[in-house]
Parts: C-alpha cells; sequence; structure tokens
C-alpha cells in the first residue's frame, strides 16, 4: 500500500506473511475483525481477499482505546480508520463491503450471533481489549460466529503491558487464549509453523 493510506505504525507488518498463505487457502469472503484501530489490518484483508472474489468485512471497535493507548488520541485514529478503509475499498479487486459497528465487542457479536450470523465468517480476528476476561469472551463469541473449516487469528498472543516479570497474568491476551485452546481443543486445531506473535486457529467441529 502507497503513502496516500494514514498508517502511524508498522505493529502488523510481521503477520503479513502468514496472513497472506491463510488468505490463499481459504479464500475468505466473510471476515469479522474485533479491534480495527486506524485500518491497517482491515485494509489488507480488503485488497488480499479481493483478489479472489466480493468480500463482506465486519469491523468492531469501541474507538476508545485500551489501557496502552491515549484516549484523547483516538478521535483521530478512527477519522484514519474510516478515511484508509474507503479508500482500501475503492481500489479493491472486487467489491468489498464493509459494515462497521462502534461497540463494545460482546455486545456486537452477542448481536450478530442474534441476527443468524453464526457459523457464517470465514475468518475472526481479535484485537481487541487486551485483559484476559475480554479476550476469553472475545474468544468464545468468535467460536460461535466462525464457520467449520474457517480460522480465529488471536493478536499478541505475548503481549503484556507491565514490565517483564512483573506481567499480571489478568492484563495478559495470553492466558485467556490458554484457557480457550485447552477447553476447546477437540474442536480446534492449531496453526503450528507461525511466529507466535499472533496465534491462529482452525475450527474443527
Amino acid at each position: 500500500m502507497d503513502g496516500a493510506f494514514q498508517f502511524t505504525n508498522t505493529w502488523f507488518e510481521p503477520s503479513a506473511k502468514t496472513w497472506t498463505r491463510l488468505i490463499d487457502e481459504i479464500r475468505p469472503s466473510r471476515v469479522l475483525e474485533i479491534g480495527s484501530y486506524e485500518g491497517r489490518s482491515a485494509c489488507f484483508l480488503i485488497q488480499a481477499c479481493t483478489t479472489y472474489a466480493p468480500l463482506s468485512l465486519t469491523c468492531v471497535d469501541t474507538w476508545q482505546g485500551g489501557v496502552e493507548h491515549d484516549p484523547e488520541a483516538m478521535g483521530a485514529v478512527e477519522a484514519r480508520f474510516d478515511s484508509n478503509v474507503r479508500r482500501a475499498c475503492a481500489e479493491a479487486h472486487h467489491d468489498a463491503r464493509v459494515r462497521k459497528y462502534k461497540a463494545r465487542s460482546v455486545d456486537a457479536l452477542t448481536r450478530l450471533i442474534a441476527a443468524g450470523e453464526a457459523g457464517t465468517f470465514d475468518i475472526v480476528y481479535i484485537d481487541g481489549l487486551h485483559i484476559a476476561g475480554d479476550v476469553l469472551a472475545d474468544a468464545v463469541l468468535a467460536f460461535e460466529l466462525t464457520r467449520v473449516g474457517g480460522f480465529i487469528f488471536f493478536d499478541d498472543y505475548l503481549w503484556h503491558n507491565e514490565p517483564a516479570g512483573a506481567q499480571d497474568p489478568l492484563n495478559m491476551p495470553k492466558p485467556a487464549i490458554d484457557a480457550f485452546i485447552n477447553l476447546y481443543q477437540r474442536r480446534l486445531g492449531v496453526v503450528t509453523d507461525a511466529p507466535l506473535r499472533q496465534l491462529y486457529v482452525r475450527k474443527l467441529a
């Protein structure tokens, strides 16, 4: 993507190779993203997925930020998301339809389930609040929304906000992701040949 997009960080870049491989494998047409920030991953999905077919992308974020963000900067972050996604859609290979839910993930995901969208998403990407309880809730709801054979992508598997050696497990994604995988292990397959900055699982049943 060229300089006309407004991205202020490169957090997503290390994941692009793995995402490309998995997208090429299942050629998704319906994707759900929990935590969109300024739209870098959303724009990547629009570009990569519409190579094959039209895309329906659902983006969920409060645009209020987490503990690691400056809340006063989040209005500008949301404005960049809107601008970046509009540009990505305009340049998509096939039609891209983006639904934006400005809401808490648990509220938005339960509404999607109630609306009959359970089991319809090819990929669900989880990058919302990093507090363990929120990550676990997102994971359980994401599992219901993912189709059999689809993927759940977890961001920031090893992230922590406290100094190394003094981490609070309740403030980290990893304990929640591990608990989810342990509880759902008979219905999941873990992608084992990917860097652990993110963790990828496939819904098997």
